[in-house]
């Protein structure tokens, strides 16, 4: 039988605290949240590499290191309402709900929602809304938010999900350069998004965030 909680453990002390990620809630959230749990069954036994989990469809989980550092650079508080856009079977709306007074989980896939929604209530997640649409429209309905994280790298990153992000909140998004992305925190001022460089790291783009080529005959 394997021991989840022990490679939990090695999960945060040889991929998130190695990579500067001191903050507390995050440690805790991350120890805590059994990351097995929201990914596919038969995925189960790569939980916990230091890698992104497939999810097929373009789609991934975004490995622990990536994960930890956003959320250390977003520096998430307790009264605030989180958007996670692309969450997938939803581990990144768990550990966020650990730190967010309320977090939208956004999925595409209504399967995949169901799973989320699931494990999510199996962990004890009740402060996580799991909302169906599509991902590139974000879900104003119930913002606007405090902090909005995509999981998954963009080329375009499309107005409608700038406005629904409230003035002075923040964004954490890994925007697609080659081989390797760069992943930039966007701090809203006056409407418009100011990006500070954090760190490099690597996803897919996520479906429907790729740059628009114009083409010319």
């Amino acid at each position: 039988m394997t021991d989840y909680a022990a490679r939990r453990t090695m999960m945060v002390d040889t991929q998130v605290r190695p990579s500067d990620v001191t903050k507390f809630h995050i440690i805790d959230a991350m120890l805590s949240v059994p990351r097995e749990q929201f990914v596919p069954r038969d995925r189960r036994e790569a939980a916990y590499v230091g890698e992104n989990v497939d999810l097929g469809a373009g789609r991934v989980v975004l490995e622990p290191r990536t994960l930890a550092k956003m959320l250390d650079a977003l520096d998430v508080r307790n009264n605030e309402l989180a958007l996670d856009i692309g969450a997938g079977f939803g581990y990144s709306s768990a550990v966020l709900s650990r730190m967010a007074e309320a977090v939208v989980a956004l999925e595409e896939s209504q399967d995949w929602l169901d799973e989320a929604q699931e494990a999510l209530s199996e962990f004890g997640a009740d402060n996580v809304i799991c909302q169906q649409g599509a991902l590139v429209d974000g879900a104003p309905q119930h913002g606007p938010y405090d902090v909005i994280i995509l999981q998954g790298a963009v080329e375009h990153l499309p107005d409608a999900i700038i406005d629904q992000l409230k003035e002075g909140g923040r964004m954490a998004c890994l925007f697609a350069e080659g081989a390797l992305g760069t992943v930039k925190i966007g701090y809203k001022l006056d409407g418009k998004m100011n990006w500070r460089f954090s760190f490099n790291a690597g996803a897919p783009v996520i479906p429907g965030y790729e740059r628009h080529h114009a083409f010319t005959l």
